[in-house]
């Protein structure tokens, strides 16, 4: 096999599940395939989460000789603050009716959260192009969130492009001026997208907490 083959086997390898014992954990973290009785599963090993999803199921009722797999989510992190939800709800108003966006980051040795600005590159009511915040050594982005404008909250065909790769929470806060902003909020998982049906409701407290101080000032 050639060395660059080896290299992405290496990087994104294949495990066959056995049937008598669980599968060996992830040593690092990153990306595998788990091949399965019951389909065929990416694991996802971050310092912030820890996931498991099955992407194919087989089209004939073939004999797989290996085990079975459930599926999983388990949170590294503890739960993010909505101060920092309405914080970014701010951003987003003051840059009402152009898109904004920022990152909620966490750091596994602080143990805490925090809103990191982008830089932006170009913005308008219907577009934004940013560069990442700077980082420290062990943070690492939980929630990609930006910003709609006078627009409802939703994801668009260029966010699902954008977000094919990606490991994260995706926020959209959406009609940004408004008493009680839209949000939208999904997970993302190397192409994996699901939306998460209720966002928190102290999330929506925190956004509408902001208005009423801003209509004070």
């Amino acid at each position: 096999m050639n060395a660059a083959d080896l290299a992405l086997q290496r990087s994104f390898p294949t495990v066959m599940v056995p049937r008598r014992e669980p599968a060996e954990p992830m040593q690092a973290f990153g990306e595998r395939l788990l091949i399965a009785q019951n389909g065929v599963f990416l694991e996802i090993n971050q310092p912030w989460l820890s996931l498991v999803r099955r992407i194919a199921a087989y089209s004939v009722a073939t004999a797989i000789p290996y085990g079975e797999v459930a599926e999983s989510t388990r949170l590294m992190c503890e739960r993010v603050p909505e101060a920092l939800v309405g914080e970014f709800a701010r951003t987003a108003r003051a840059a009402s009716p152009n898109e904004t966006g920022a990152w909620i980051v966490w750091s596994a040795a602080t143990q805490r959260f925090r809103l990191a600005p982008v830089t932006i590159l170009s913005h308008s009511a219907s577009a934004l192009r940013y560069e990442p915040p700077i980082l420290g050594p062990d943070e690492v982005r939980v929630v990609d969130c930006h910003s709609h404008g006078l627009h409802p909250a939703f994801f668009s065909g260029t966010d699902d492009t954008d977000d094919r790769h990606e490991i994260k929470f995706a926020l959209v806060i959406g009609n940004c001026t408004s008493h009680t902003p839209s949000m939208a909020l999904r997970l993302c998982a190397k192409g994996v997208f699901e939306t998460v049906e209720r966002v928190p409701a102290a999330w929506y407290a925190a956004v509408r907490a902001t208005l009423s101080t801003t209509e004070a000032l």
